[in-house]
């Protein structure tokens, strides 16, 4: 794996926090920031896809805007029960 070393700037108390959990944790400073990194990443990407997805149903539906979804889930959730 081709690796690039750069620096980056922190509060103190979070170099602070990041370093007790990398002690926990048994690793390095590195290996935690480059975790978080790629968590955050990975995060980033599924709530694009569930975006995505979302304004792809949107389309499909007719919906235009988020009023109106706020609509539907209202009326859905306030809907008389029938027995």
């Amino acid at each position: 794996m081709n690796t690039q070393t750069f620096n980056i700037a922190l509060p103190e108390d979070l170099v602070k926090k990041a370093d007790e959990i990398a002690k926990k944790e048994y690793r390095s400073r590195s290996e935690l920031i480059r975790e978080a990194l790629r968590s955050y990443i990975e995060d980033k990407e599924e709530w694009e896809q569930i975006f995505t997805t979302g304004e792809k149903a949107m389309k499909e539906m007719g919906i235009k805007t988020e009023e109106e979804i706020n609509k539907i889930v209202h009326d859905f959730r306030h809907q008389k029960k029938s027995s």
